[in-house]
């Protein structure tokens, strides 16, 4: 699949992390994602109906982020990747999830995970 839809630098709050104090307040996580999909049929018809309507599958990572508890980034990109293969039917999508500050002396660190339809047989 050579076409991609981007989605770049969705800065999120969430609950996320191991130790306790994480476990009370919301996080900044950063999220991007790459969306193979075949793009042809849209670029030739103009229509909505022949696109993937990325407005209406990041509303749906939003309200999957804000909504989430989970203890690992791991597991919050997991559970992004399989929103937009399952849900929204992309064929392969790249999560990357970054949590800013995590470390000292970095800017952030992450994770960044590729899935498939057969990854979610």
């Amino acid at each position: 699949m050579r076409d991609v839809i981007e989605i770049r630098d969705l800065h999120l709050r969430t609950i996320i992390g191991i130790n306790d104090w994480e476990r009370k307040d919301r996080q900044d996580v950063l999220i991007n994602l790459r969306l193979f999909t075949d793009t042809r049929a849209a670029g030739r018809s103009d229509r909505i109906d022949d696109a993937l309507n990325y407005r209406t599958l990041t509303k749906a990572v939003i309200a999957l982020v804000e909504g989430s508890r989970f203890y690992l980034v791991e597991r919050l990109a997991e559970e992004i990747a399989r929103l937009c293969v399952v849900e929204f039917g992309v064929p392969e999508v790249e999560v990357q999830v970054e949590k800013p500050g995590a470390l000292r002396f970095a800017r952030s660190v992450g994770v960044r995970i590729r899935r498939r339809r057969e990854d979610f047989a």
